[in-house]
């Protein structure tokens, strides 16, 4: 029964270090994205079903 006692305190220390170092990297600006905006522009727009249904019909339109 001690040893489960051992186990879960020592998991719960692991938990709370992992949370606090998460913690400090969200503070500290780790998860900001700098670059994905400046090349935002480069990227295709996704396809919606009115891109799908307009390029059907110019396909049976040739």
């Amino acid at each position: 029964m001690s040893v489960i006692v051992v186990l879960i305190s020592f998991s719960l220390l692991i938990a709370i270090g992992f949370l606090i170092a998460f913690l400090m990297s969200v503070r500290s600006g780790q998860f900001d994205d700098k670059y994905t905006p400046s090349v935002r522009i480069l990227l295709d727009d996704k396809k919606t079903d009115n891109n799908i249904n307009n390029s059907n019909i110019n396909k049976e339109n040739s």
